[in-house]
């Protein structure tokens, strides 16, 4: 796990694939997470926050998988008190194919009429998804918006001619608005799409902002205090 650090700026995402994740910050939240569930934090103008797997898997061994993502935060609300939203498997709104073969976890933004639980301070959709072989599903998404595709384990084929295994990711500039995937074999991705922002971003260690006076300002916020201080029992 990863002990007590901070954060200003963006929103730190944990997707949580098998496992699960302790998390604690310096605003008082302190929640499990287990496989399938999203640990979603808006950093804001500042916390400490620690992830670490729960006691259970400390103490008798287990798999841990989880992909983190750092969504950048618009230069209008970056200074927005701190959020924690902890969204389990059983109520993350998902979609499950007809014959079965697909499972998408949508725990933030809009996919064919289902919307996500999280909030978020401009148009992002994130998507965890699970495909048995031969599964396949084509995705729609405004056509000026960008996508990342990560596939965590397996391999699929995209719009029937790039094939992607373990490990590797794809990003669209998605002018064509639409692409499919077909599984071909049991895969496990993540899909992440969203609006441009189209700001200039300043990023030093543990913060992400506009200008690098913003992230001097971050190191002196934190070294005073100012975010808080999380002591872990």
């Amino acid at each position: 796990g990863v002990g007590a650090h901070p954060h200003r700026g963006f929103s730190p995402v944990s997707f949580i694939y098998e496992g699960g994740v302790h998390h604690r910050d310096s605003r008082g939240n302190n929640s499990i997470v287990y496989a399938g569930g999203t640990q979603w934090t808006n950093a804001g103008m500042g916390l400490e926050h620690s992830e670490r797997p729960p006691y259970d898997i400390q103490a008798l061994g287990g798999v841990q998988e989880l992909l983190q993502v750092w969504i950048n935060t618009p230069a209008k609300y970056k200074m927005n008190q701190p959020e924690y939203f902890p969204l389990s498997k059983e109520d993350t709104p998902t979609i499950t194919t007809p014959d079965g073969l697909v499972t998408l976890r949508i725990p933030a933004g809009e996919l064919d009429g289902v919307q996500g639980k999280i909030p978020t301070f401009f148009p992002v959709t994130t998507i965890m998804g699970t495909f048995a072989t031969g599964g396949s599903y084509t995705f729609n998404f405004p056509a000026h918006h960008n996508t990342l595709l990560y596939v965590l384990s397996g391999a699929l084929t995209v719009n029937d001619d790039t094939v992607l295994e373990a490990q590797q990711m794809a990003l669209f500039n998605n002018v064509a608005g639409s692409f499919t995937i077909k599984a071909n074999t049991t895969t496990n991705l993540f899909i992440g799409n969203g609006e441009p922002l189209n700001e200039p971003i300043a990023a030093h260690g543990p913060f992400v902002m506009n200008t690098q006076t913003e992230i001097m300002e971050a190191f002196r916020d934190y070294r005073m205090g100012k975010m808080g201080v999380l002591i872990e029992d």
